[in-house]
């Protein structure tokens, strides 16, 4: 928000602070989407595998044409609806691995991992959330949805922070810690927050909610990639799991674009 405010203020004027009337609905938005979206991932993520978080977030296309059925009518073909159910079906196969992951239900690491894959599917979903609402905004650039739906988001971000500081969940780091993870903190503040929103919310005004979340298959492959560079070892059913949501989205992607032309 310390970059985005001056940012539009230089490039729009004060008159772009104004809410315009969109209070609400940029308050729901931020709180929601900037909020509520980023904080149950990566609270999830704290408790889960990087690359089992990414097939689930990589559901949001599936989620917004179910919402985009649900609230504006528009009923997805057979093909679609096929397409999601195989979807849902490789989430689970990367989840469970194909039941092994179940085994360790009760108070250990099983648990734990399915209470953070549960947080971050709803963090996918509010993610869905926010840009099904950004497209409300009519005349709004995407730097000034940026800000201002993250000027609506700060005040609950810090409800949250002071509340985990509270339990002890969130305890104080040194600045000689703080200073260790300097450069991923850059990376994440500048390049994923700053230029990831913005770019996204761009993406959103010029292809539609539906087709920018469809940029998201993309997502799993490069995750997988750089964990096998990392070391890492996949389960065979996580594998085929993943090949399998990343097929349906493909070939609903690819059905999509083809039917316009039938």
């Amino acid at each position: 928000m310390l970059v985005f405010l001056p940012l539009l203020v230089w490039r729009e004027g004060r008159g772009a602070l104004s809410f315009d009337g969109h209070g609400w609905r940029a308050t729901i938005a931020g709180v929601v989407g900037m909020a509520g979206s980023a904080l149950l991932v990566f609270v999830g993520l704290s408790m889960t595998q990087p690359e089992v978080a990414v097939i689930i977030i990589s559901l949001q296309p599936a989620m917004t044409a179910i919402v985009q059925w649900r609230v504006h009518g528009q009923r997805p073909s057979r093909f679609t609806l096929a397409a999601i159910a195989a979807a849902f079906a490789g989430v689970v196969l990367v989840v469970t691995r194909g039941g092994a992951a179940l085994s360790g239900l009760g108070p250990g690491t099983g648990a734990r991992e399915l209470l953070g894959d549960a947080m971050v599917f709803a963090g996918a979903a509010a993610w869905v959330a926010y840009t099904t609402l950004s497209q409300g905004f009519r005349g709004w650039s995407a730097l000034r949805l940026s800000t201002l739906t993250c000027v609506t988001a700060l005040p609950p971000i810090g409800l949250a922070w002071l509340a985990a500081f509270a339990l002890d969940a969130a305890p104080l780091q040194s600045w000689a810690a703080i200073g260790q993870h300097g450069w991923r903190i850059a990376y994440v503040s500048l390049v994923g927050v700053v230029a990831g929103m913005f770019l996204w919310n761009a993406g959103v005004r010029r292809l539609g909610a539906l087709d920018a979340v469809l940029v998201l298959n993309l997502m799993p492959v490069v995750t997988f990639a750089i964990r096998a560079l990392e070391g890492a070892r996949f389960h065979p059913l996580q594998l085929a799991g993943a090949a399998l949501v990343v097929g349906a989205l493909i070939a609903n992607s690819l059905h999509a674009r083809r039917r316009p032309m039938a």
